[in-house]
């Protein structure tokens, strides 16, 4: 079975949560815990475990929101209905025939027999009958998580290697579904319109800060769960569909930063940053500087900044080093007390 914090993405915080929240435990208190920017769920799987109760998550990519209803969702499933979908699944994909999926991406991002299967499973669970929202969501989180280590790729969608370099054998595995003592909200709005309705006691705030948008580094994870099978574009095989692009990513990523703090009623304010603001490459350099976010938090409240070594997401053609990621925390209107 595989846990939340088994899939390849960029920005993950998977290697950093414990430090992470040892800093936050230290700094903070409250029971509630917004993660505007969830990513892959990770921050808040882990809010749980360290005795938040009330956990808000929220992301604009569509795959983000079905995987987290598929986590944290509070809609009854039977887990035995859904194992025994998943074996049959798992068999018949086996003799699938081409389809939307292969077509497509076989022989690119995964082995064309892979890619038959993928493309065959995602139908059959949009066929399904007798099953909830919530059943379905794990049929499609369970797809992604057994598909991901597949893909003939460095860990994203944004291109493919040349020659097919991963060939392993596809096989549909179900997510661990845990129970929780937390209660999880889920959103997929925009963080700056969703910052003036909702209040509570910890922001953490882990944005996009370079040119790459999400929704086109995971567009195949996009195109798969949301099935719509658009036409597609270019070497990449893009949809030309961008309505949910962040504008954490464009030149105005300082000004958005700073009207959603400004709009924050929250007790605390935690930032994840990293120093790629000095990176060569132009879409791997941040549109927001280490300056910048340093004076929107002090306008605030008191902040201190913690560092720690960490190395870098690499596609392959960037060179950085010293890699650095940064917390920052901020206690609103107040000063922190010497600890």
């Amino acid at each position: 079975m595989y846990k939340i914090y088994n899939r390849r993405y960029t920005g993950s915080k998977t290697k950093l949560i414990d430090w992470i929240f040892e800093i936050i435990n230290k700094n903070c208190n409250g029971k509630s815990f917004v993660d505007i920017f969830s990513g892959t769920g990770v921050v808040s799987y882990y809010a749980s475990k360290n005795g938040y109760e009330d956990i808000t998550l929220n992301d604009l990519l569509y795959s983000s929101v079905v995987i987290y209803n598929a986590f944290f969702g509070s809609e009854e499933i039977d887990i035995l209905k859904l194992e025994k979908i998943i074996v049959e699944l798992e068999d018949l994909s086996k003799l699938a025939k081409p389809n939307y999926f292969s077509k497509n991406f076989g022989g690119k991002y995964f082995e064309e027999e892979n890619a038959r299967r993928i493309g065959y499973i995602r139908q059959s669970i949009q066929l399904q009958k007798n099953i909830n929202n919530r059943e379905k969501d794990v049929l499609i989180a369970s797809l992604v998580y057994s598909m991901d280590k597949l893909a003939n790729t460095v860990g994203h969608y944004d291109a493919f290697f040349k020659n097919m370099k991963n060939t392993r054998q596809f096989e549909y595995k179900m997510i661990d579904i845990e129970n929780f003592d937390s209660k999880f909200n889920i959103f997929r709005e925009d963080a700056n319109k969703l910052i003036k309705n909702i209040s509570g006691d910890i922001l953490y705030i882990d944005p996009p800060y370079n040119s790459r948008q999400y929704n086109r580094f995971y567009h195949v994870i996009e195109n798969l769960v949301e099935w719509k099978k658009p036409k597609l574009f270019g070497t990449a095989l893009k949809p030309k569909d961008n309505s949910n692009s962040s504008e954490y990513c464009k030149v105005k990523a300082p000004e958005v930063f700073a009207n959603l703090i400004e709009n924050s009623n929250f007790k605390y304010i935690v930032v994840s940053y990293n120093n790629t603001y000095n990176s060569k490459s132009k879409s791997s350099k941040n549109k927001i500087t280490l300056e910048q976010i340093e004076e929107t938090l002090n306008k605030k409240g008191s902040t201190k900044i913690y560092t720690k070594n960490h190395p870098h997401f690499n596609a392959g053609n960037t060179d950085f080093d010293n890699h650095m990621e940064l917390l920052f925390v901020t206690k609103v209107g107040e000063k922190f007390e010497d600890n």
